[in-house]
């Protein structure tokens, strides 16, 4: 050890006796095993958003921080700790540890889950950083540590959890950037507004449409119902309304908010979306976090350009020149894929009835993971074998890894990625590079971001849209619309002071 190291413990030791003492000696019994932080993270996880985030980043960076501190460099870096001598008894730990010293696996621990934390919730920081530095210096106070082993402890755990932006990047902020478009009408009340709400979009016990019609009493309102089309319900709407219609709105989940965003962009009118789904992607890049905001907007006339992707299903090849018929034209706010992933929701949807969202989509994964089958598909005039054909609205984040969000709204641009299934132990070099962080440097990874792309498959393969199973066909052609949708958003520069939900 070093003359700081036993600077510091002869200074420790000539301090008179204090409530410090038994306090320092809780708190680091208390962080035995990590059991601190994970009470901690169980409160975090109470709530969605942040908070819950910053507990699943925390843990996982305490798993790996404590196997890289206990497991590898202990063994490997053996060092003795602080005489019991050294110290007066009141100070010390009844039975101290007698692994190595070096590195303080408190300290990692510590600084792993606050370093964490304050990534996902820097709100949480007031907190977490004191509680962290605290049980660190505890474990030099009651003499199982020197204080290099602290310092370095903290940095190994600091590091980690840094690293783990990597493989699981946090995102900056939920709304994207978007060109404000000041042309929208205001819509008093809803004055001219057909808005739908569809009360099947989100978790069972959420249903916005009450909400929705409270807050706009004077827009037209359509509840979906059983076995009634979105598209219909608005097309009628708007037909029968006529000339008093300025916007469509609709208050549902992804798939939903899709049909909506067709129909406006047909009839040339802005769009107001209401979050009212299960995790509502769309309206969080838009940023419109509820009720409220859509409300405002829509009072004060503020709206973004954001772009509208479409996919068209052919029923000929890219090779024949005469057959230039569409089957169907599909419309996306987010992400279409080909390949496993549709297979994944139909089976998701399959099961659901029976055991719930999520079981179904757990059950639907493993499933998938399984029996998943290459397909044969040509991308830009050449001929791949890929496990899944991804397609999203704009370039997502992080690139060379696996998607997350999208930093704009209105780039023109389509990000396409694809996983090659024709490269030897593809699935093993995509699990090794997605651990490594690297995706984006492997041979199995492809990625491009154009305007448009045709996509020729050897058989039909289906066709996922917003998370939703929609077309089967051996030819898709991907696109933008024209020109971007208006979508109601408020200019938070002019809405200060008021608090906004906290999601994190």
């Amino acid at each position: 050890m070093s003359r700081a190291d036993r600077a510091v413990t002869e200074f420790i030791s000539s301090r008179p006796p204090s409530r410090v003492d038994t306090s320092l000696r809780r708190l680091t019994r208390t962080a035995d095993h990590s059991v601190l932080w994970f009470a901690i993270a169980a409160v975090l996880s109470v709530r969605r958003g942040a908070g819950r985030k910053a507990a699943m980043r925390g843990i996982a960076s305490i798993a790996l921080t404590s196997f890289t501190a206990n497991a590898l460099l202990k063994p490997l870096l053996p060092r003795r700790r602080p005489a019991a001598a050294e110290l007066p008894a009141y100070r010390t730990v009844a039975d101290p540890p007698s692994s190595s010293s070096f590195p303080s696996g408190h300290a990692a621990s510590a600084a792993a889950f606050a370093t964490a934390v304050v990534m996902e919730n820097r709100r949480a920081a007031p907190v977490v950083v004191p509680l962290a530095a605290l049980v660190g210096w505890s474990r030099v106070h009651v003499g199982v540590h020197w204080t290099s082993d602290v310092l370095v402890g903290a940095a190994i755990g600091t590091g980690v959890a840094k690293l783990t932006n990597r493989w699981w990047p946090v995102r900056p902020s939920d709304e994207a950037r978007a060109r404000p478009i000041d042309t929208v009408p205001a819509l008093p009340q809803g004055e001219g507004l057909v808005i739908v709400s569809n009360p099947f979009s989100g978790p069972p016990d959420t249903d916005v449409s009450e909400e929705v019609r409270e807050r706009l009493p004077a827009a037209h309102h359509l509840v979906v119902g059983d076995g009634v089309k979105v598209e219909d319900m608005l097309e009628d709407a708007l037909a029968e309304r006529g000339q008093w219609v300025r916007a469509v709105g609709v208050a549902g989940g992804d798939g939903t908010v899709a049909t909506a965003a067709a129909v406006a962009d047909r009839h040339g009118l802005p769009l107001v979306v209401v979050p009212g789904g299960t995790l509502n992607h769309f309206a969080r890049d838009v940023g419109v976090y509820d009720t409220q905001e859509a409300v405002d907007a829509t009072q004060a006339g503020e709206a973004v350009a954001v772009d509208l992707a479409l996919v068209e299903a052919h029923p000929g090849r890219l090779d024949d020149p005469e057959d230039i018929s569409v089957t169907r034209t599909r419309y996306f706010i987010n992400t279409a894929s080909i390949g496993s992933y549709p297979e994944l929701v139909r089976l998701r949807e399959q099961w659901q009835p029976r055991y719930g969202k999520w079981p179904a989509f757990a059950a639907a994964l493993i499933t998938v993971l399984q029996r998943s089958e290459k397909i044969s598909v040509k991308i830009e005039g050449r001929w791949y074998k890929v496990w899944f054909l991804f397609v999203g609205n704009g370039p997502y984040y992080p690139r060379g890894a696996v998607p997350a969000w999208r930093p704009t709204l209105d780039s023109g641009l389509l990000d396409v990625r694809w996983l090659r299934a024709d490269v030897r132990f593809s699935r093993l070099r995509v699990v090794i590079a997605l651990i490594l962080g690297a995706l984006g440097h492997s041979r199995v990874y492809h990625q491009r971001e154009v305007p448009s792309l045709d996509v020729e498959l050897l058989e039909p393969s289906m066709l996922a849209t917003d998370g939703e199973v929609v077309e089967e066909a051996g030819r898709y052609t991907f696109r933008l619309a024209e020109k971007p949708i208006p979508v109601y958003r408020r200019d938070e520069e002019r809405w200060t002071g008021r608090d906004r939900p906290f999601q994190g």
